[in-house]
């Protein structure tokens, strides 16, 4: 379906770039959220990545799926946003919820934890961290979206881990 209304928008269809962009809007503004904590920034963010998405739909070459071009583009806007301006993070109960995953068992307390020490993470560990463990994208494929090459993502997926390990353990005390 995404490839049809692709081809289209690429033509010049209008409204077919209009539903492609508002089925994968709530997906940005997700992501977004989950790497900043700040939901104005989330929101700001997608905008902006939506207007660079509608400026570069001819770019679009079919490598990828049009969600991983998209976290393509919105992972380097928040990373110029956070270069432009150095917000304090705040936590934010809407962003617990989203951040749950239906499948663990964690309590609210536990995700809670995990989100605030993620956030404390330099985006350079957390963007991987949360690409890779919780929208299990390849390294390859992060690779692609962050022009970082694969085996540095490992390494600071694991020693972004390891960060995230010491601040959860340094909470419990």
């Amino acid at each position: 379906m995404d490839s049809e209304r692709i081809r289209r928008a690429q033509a010049g269809d209008q409204q077919a770039l209009a539903a492609l962009l508002k089925a994968h809007y709530s997906f940005i503004v997700k992501y977004v959220w989950k790497m900043s904590g700040d939901e104005q920034l989330a929101y700001d963010v997608t905008q902006d990545t939506i207007v660079k998405a509608i400026q570069k739909i001819q770019q679009f070459k079919h490598k990828s799926t049009f969600s991983t071009w998209l976290i393509q583009m919105a992972t380097h806007t928040y990373i110029d946003y956070k270069r432009k301006q150095k917000r304090s993070r705040r936590i934010d109960e809407k962003a617990i919820q989203e951040w749950k995953n239906p499948q663990a068992q964690n309590t609210r307390d536990e995700l809670y934890d995990v989100q605030e020490a993620l956030w404390v993470l330099d985006d350079h560990y957390r963007i991987p961290i949360v690409l890779k463990h919780y929208y299990g994208y390849d390294y390859q494929e992060i690779s692609s979206m962050t022009n970082v090459k694969a085996g540095t993502l490992k390494s600071r997926v694991h020693y972004g881990l390891k960060k995230l390990r010491k601040e959860l353990l340094s909470h419990e005390r």
